[in-house]
């Protein structure tokens, strides 16, 4: 499983980051984060408006900071 962070390096995306990492560890999945900070991969992705989540290949959420529960449903 593949699951990208998406934002530009601010309070809210660093936060969105720490909670998905938390939520990968609680369900315990084989899933590598990445933190993607580039906005040109981020625009790459149609993403406007960050923090997004992105869980292989497929936007679930944007322009909000997800909690840990929240984030755990996308990786089942």
């Amino acid at each position: 499983m593949n699951v990208k962070v998406l934002g530009g390096g601010c309070s809210k995306c660093e936060t969105l980051l720490a909670n998905t990492k938390e939520a990968v560890a609680k369900v315990g999945v084989d899933a590598e984060v990445e933190y993607i900070t580039d906005f040109a991969v981020i625009a790459g992705y149609g993403i406007m408006s960050t923090p997004a989540l992105i869980v292989d290949e497929k936007i679930v959420s944007m322009g909000k900071v997800l909690k840990s529960s929240e984030i755990e449903k996308f990786l089942q």
